[in-house]
């Protein structure tokens, strides 16, 4: 059994959660349930960023404590995520006493290593990124990516860690090992960030009071970033835990595309200079735009995520996002109302129509033609027939895309069996054969090849969307006779083979 340790972009305590922080949780949740279908034992991390200068604003704003305010955002996170049904082993907040302990090793081995120095910094601080900007970084003063945030002048004396000693380090890593950023846009952004040369950065800040404190100097705290990227090793006990012995390095680190600079420059080059092997690979996701713009907090609120979710059910909103948006790419709405129009149009499509109606098709002629039993496969679960040979084409090409993380082709290459068996229930007609075998005495082989075909493909379609919709998945596995779970990829054609009665029950994707 290979271990796979799979982490998120950890959410800033600033807010509720939005459709924004949904996708990518979602999408993480696919690969962890993908892997463990694989056999590897996974641990999967997600959680909260919960200090820095933006927290501690809020907070005054809303007239609340820091910590205070934190565990009320924490806790509506947290209720989402129970909703969206994630898997996660573990949710880490940097609040958290065991955080606090593995930052300050962290900075203590880096401080060790000779890799903090003190200087006075002059310059403008965007407190939506939590990160200084140089003047080429601004549109007209501002932080493109937080437009309406006022930047901030800011002078103070701080640590700086000296993160162009690694230029050259880091650059040849990325040469060596191109799928240690990825997709290859990120790659290609890295390294011309890499090949332009690095300043040193920030380590610590004098004026914010909420953090970990800087070691040796508690007029200080720890950079947010040097905070909240720590997050990855503190959740699995660094520095001395049996976890972090065991599943460090991550395999996979799973952000948005707008954090990589952080991610894949100066979190490689911290663990580098506290003698600690970098994360093997960084996948920097797309984002939701709404109107050619990314959506914002204001567009997240129009886009209600348990308003969403409570439309047509976590399963279809978790279908929906990682069908439409590629997890290499954007996916633009021209307007919050046509997202919606969009979700309920794949919902009625392919959910309710394609899947629905042809698993209650295929069941009502299965307990009509052959009194609920499941005709045995001829010559194996997936072997034989038309509609078998596409159903374990689409398999190799789903696990291909799943290899790849390509969660949005993984489900269309499950839909395209969908479509396939609605054909070939058309095509073969199966109320013909039937009514041939009842009144021409028509040999059952050829009915029962279709109706098993069909079974197996809807089995195989089960495993398929269990990572993303895993209790629609468990439905419908059990309408075609299976029991718990569908099968992992490992004993999906035993499985299949093993059905033996359909159970008839209620609609899986009832129509609005």
């Amino acid at each position: 059994m290979s271990r796979f340790y799979l982490t998120t972009a950890i959410d800033y305590s600033n807010g509720d959660p939005h459709l924004g922080h949904a996708i990518e949780k979602i999408g993480a949740d696919a690969i962890a349930r993908y892997r463990r279908a694989c056999g590897d034992d996974v641990h999967f991390l997600i959680g909260m960023d919960e200090h820095g200068q933006k927290v501690q604003q809020e907070a005054e704003k809303q007239g609340a404590e820091p910590a205070e305010w934190v565990d009320r955002i924490a806790e509506a996170f947290l209720d989402v995520w129970r909703r969206l049904g994630l898997s996660n082993d573990d949710f880490i907040r940097t609040s958290e006493p065991r955080h606090h302990r593995g930052v300050t090793a962290l900075m203590e081995r880096i401080a060790g290593n000779g890799d903090f120095r003190r200087a006075k910094y002059e310059g403008h601080y965007c407190a939506g990124c939590e990160a200084f900007k140089k003047d080429d970084e601004l549109a007209d003063g501002r932080c493109p990516l937080h437009p309406g945030r006022e930047i901030e002048w800011t002078e103070e004396d701080n640590w700086f860690f000296r993160l162009s000693d690694y230029r050259d380090t880091l650059l040849e890593r990325l040469r060596n090992d191109p799928d240690s950023v990825r997709p290859a846009t990120r790659r290609n952004e890295i390294t011309r960030l890499l090949e332009s040369g690095l300043d040193d950065i920030s380590a610590s800040r004098s004026r914010i009071r909420w953090g970990v404190p800087f070691p040796g100097d508690e007029g200080h705290t720890v950079y947010v970033w040097f905070d909240a990227l720590s997050n990855y090793i503190t959740a699995i006990g660094y520095p001395d835990g049996e976890a972090f012995g065991k599943f460090w390095p991550a395999d996979l680190h799973i952000i948005g595309k707008d954090i990589t600079r952080f991610h894949c420059v100066y979190w490689p080059a911290m663990l580098l200079a506290a003698g600690v092997e970098p994360a093997k690979s960084v996948w920097g996701h797309g984002f939701i735009k709404i109107g050619g713009a990314k959506l914002s907090k204001s567009a997240g609120t129009e886009l209600g995520l348990v308003e969403l979710i409570e439309r047509h059910g976590p399963d279809a909103l978790r279908y929906f996002l990682l069908r439409e948006v590629p997890w290499d790419g954007d996916r633009d709405y021209p307007s919050t109302e046509a997202f919606i129009e969009q979700f309920d149009r794949r919902y009625t499509t392919d959910l309710a129509n394609d899947l629905g109606n042809l698993l209650n098709r295929v069941v009502s002629m299965v307990a009509r033609y052959r009194g609920g039993d499941v005709p045995p496969p001829q010559g194996g679960a997936l072997a034989e027939g038309a509609l078998a040979e596409k159903a374990a084409l689409a398999l190799g090409e789903y696990r291909a895309a799943m290899e790849g993380y390509l969660l949005h082709r993984g489900l269309a290459a499950a839909f395209d069996v969908v479509r396939a068996a609605n054909g070939f229930v058309d095509e073969t007609k199966p109320w013909a054969l039937a009514k041939a075998e009842r009144e021409d005495g028509a040999d059952a082989d050829a009915l029962d090849g279709v109706l098993s075909q069909l079974i197996g493909a809807l089995g195989a379609v089960a495993a398929m969307l269990a990572p993303f919709t895993p209790a629609k998945a468990a439905e419908l596995w059990g309408t075609l006779g299976g029991d718990g779970s569908p099968p992992t990829f490992e004993r999906l054609e035993p499985s299949v083979a093993g059905l033996r009665a359909v159970r008839p029950g209620g609609v899986l994707f009832p129509r609005p």
